[in-house]
């Protein structure tokens, strides 16, 4: 990893609740607000925000484990900021805190653990 990663560094992303984000299975909407499932990507994706600027030529990161608490619903077109906070970095350990709010409203919280791998690692991994 390149230097300057700190600890309490912070990235932000904005999301608009779309019908392709609500709760459903098999095709069938279950509940017609973000999704669970969709709120996971987008704390993966705002965690990857921390690490990409640091990453090597030679490097990647692996998503190790999420845990989240869905706290409350986000209706359709519904504004969601979700922000990753970077609370440990070890022996090629990234995890972060997120937290996502509709409005005021704290909709959802979790932590990331990324491991930062060599690409050729994570090719003989899955190839």
């Amino acid at each position: 990893m390149k230097p300057g990663m700190e600890i309490g560094r912070t990235e932000t992303i904005e999301i608009k609740v779309t019908e392709d984000m609500f709760a459903n299975f098999e095709g069938y909407v279950i509940h017609p607000v973000y999704s669970t499932v969709a709120m996971v990507y987008h704390m993966e994706w705002v965690s990857r925000k921390i690490i990409l600027p640091f990453l090597e030529e030679h490097e990647e990161g692996m998503g190790a484990s999420v845990e989240v608490k869905h706290i409350d619903a986000a209706p359709l077109n519904t504004k969601v900021v979700l922000t990753a906070t970077l609370t440990e970095y070890h022996n090629h350990q990234v995890i972060t805190s997120i937290k996502a709010y509709r409005d005021q409203t704290l909709i959802g919280k979790g932590n990331v653990k990324q491991v930062i791998l060599p690409k050729e690692v994570i090719e003989k991994r899955i190839g």
